[in-house]
């Protein structure tokens, strides 16, 4: 279950990076038509980081020992990549020519922080 938390984070930290990522040079481009291919998926990834977030948030309240910041980060990377499913205002698109401004921006730098949360998760013991 861990496991499957920190990969949503990696997977769902990467679509919400797409809008900072395409701005890399020489591997921007294939990075975005990975996130395109993978865009029609996203809620798939954000129904498992918001459903194992949740799932360790709970346990860690109630049993111990304290509230970790992987499950904080899965449960944000949940609600926003689930966003306009659950609210029904479209939610802020990374591929728009513009480049990443404003709430993109905020977005993709939570997504950067998800990516690096995810990675630390693999290496974390889960005892």
């Amino acid at each position: 279950m861990a496991l499957l938390l920190d990969l949503a984070n990696i997977v769902g930290g990467f679509l919400l990076a797409v809008a900072l990522l395409r701005l890399l040079p020489r591997v921007g481009d294939d990075l975005g038509r990975l996130a395109g291919r993978a865009a029609p998926i996203a809620w798939v990834v954000g129904v498992v980081a918001l459903v194992t977030g949740g799932y360790y948030l709970i346990v860690h309240l109630v049993s111990g020992p304290r509230v970790f910041h992987f499950e904080v980060v899965g449960i944000g990377v949940g609600l926003a990549l689930l966003w306009e499913r659950l609210t029904g205002r479209p939610a802020p698109r990374g591929e728009q020519p513009t480049g990443a401004t404003g709430v993109r921006l905020l977005l993709a730098i939570f997504g950067l922080i998800a990516i690096v949360v995810g990675i630390q998760g693999l290496f974390t013991p889960d005892g």
